[in-house]
């Protein structure tokens, strides 16, 4: 804060009060200046706030968390307040601006020029990376368990449905977004969210899930095809498979993310498949499950060890078939870690 010029921070993004104080509940304000912290949260989480928070003053508003934080950091006489543009909604800030005194509204509320907790929690420490460890160990189970269920016929929600169940019988507190199992034709559509589609007696399959473990998100994708496949689709597939190895490889401490994901994409325009690569070749993971940085074209970021990423290529062929393989990786001076271990091999069921 002291070299960004920050009098003031105003945190109100739940995974960044988290992530400063470990505090879960869905209502929070931490204010933070050069000797005080204080989590503002209301009266649904006092015994909560005060097991789970660290590091900080546990505050149970009487009315709005957010009005008294920024009530008690006027009442210090700090000159300003900072706040994270990229997660304040513009009625949020309206709100905050209003209940400012009238000589103050102007200037007092400034945004951050860049994020300052999203910054640190792009790399990880050793109990975070152990977490996430775990995370993806479930999610490497879970795919081994469903696949004895995926049969002709069976549908995309019962196949998410039965992931889920056993990825909350395994411990998780929840799925990290919404379950893609995208069959046949809808293996086409990169987000295809489970459906009441029918798995088919031909075709490629798409499962893309993660577990929230111990407040964590995994990550992966795995494609695997019903029945005996063409020349073509297996041959897609090999070069999806080198595209998203290669990325791996590629992954180092110093390494920017647009080499990353040029790693990928030259393997796919070399079996001229590159066209049907739609989206970026990855993210950062952590408490949430899109984070910086973003693996992607011209990207400038540079890669640092502890840093969690996703390594995601895929080909999209609208009416015929989509495949996408995906790992979660951990950033090394030397490589990377791969979280997610469940096979990438061709698998014919």
């Amino acid at each position: 804060m002291a070299a960004s010029g920050v009098d003031s921070l105003l945190v109100t993004h739940l995974p960044d009060v988290m992530y400063l104080c470990g505090f879960t509940g869905s209502n929070a304000a931490v204010v933070i200046t050069a000797k005080r912290a204080a989590l503002y949260t209301d009266g649904r989480y006092t015994a909560q706030a005060k097991e789970e928070a660290r590091g900080v003053r546990v505050v149970i508003a009487k009315k709005s968390a957010q009005l008294e934080a920024i009530a008690f950091l006027i009442s210090l006489g700090v000159a300003s307040i900072a706040f994270d543009p990229e997660t304040t909604t513009v009625s949020t800030l309206n709100a905050m601006r209003a209940s400012l005194p009238k000589e103050r509204r102007a200037k007092t509320l400034v945004p951050l020029k860049a994020p300052l907790v999203s910054e640190l929690r792009m790399v990880k420490d050793a109990d975070e990376v152990e977490r996430m460890q775990a995370a993806a160990a479930l999610g490497d189970q879970l795919f081994n368990t469903i696949l004895p269920s995926m049969q002709p016929g069976v549908t995309e929600v019962e196949i998410a449905a039965e992931l889920e169940h056993a990825a909350r019988r395994g411990g998780a507190e929840g799925m990290s977004f919404s379950t893609i199992v995208a069959s046949g034709v809808r293996s086409s559509f990169p987000h295809g969210t489970a459906s009441v589609a029918k798995l088919p007696q031909k075709g490629f399959v798409t499962l893309d899930f993660g577990v929230i473990l111990r407040g964590y998100c995994s990550d992966m994708t795995r494609t695997v095809h019903m029945g005996k496949a063409s020349v073509e689709e297996r041959s897609a597939y090999e070069a999806v498979l080198e595209a998203q190895e290669q990325g791996v490889k590629a992954v180092a401490a110093g390494v920017t993310c647009g080499e990353v994901d040029y790693a990928c994409r030259s393997v796919l325009e070399k079996h001229k498949l590159a066209k049907f690569f739609t989206h970026s070749t990855g993210h950062g993971v952590g408490l949430e499950i899109h984070e910086q940085p973003r693996i992607a074209k011209e990207q400038a970021k540079v890669l640092e060890s502890g840093m969690v990423i996703t390594i995601e290529p895929g080909v999209y062929m609208p009416g015929h078939f989509g495949i996408r393989i995906e790992d979660t990786v951990v950033v090394t001076k030397s490589g990377c870690g791969i979280l997610t271990k469940a096979t990438k091999a061709w698998i014919e069921l």
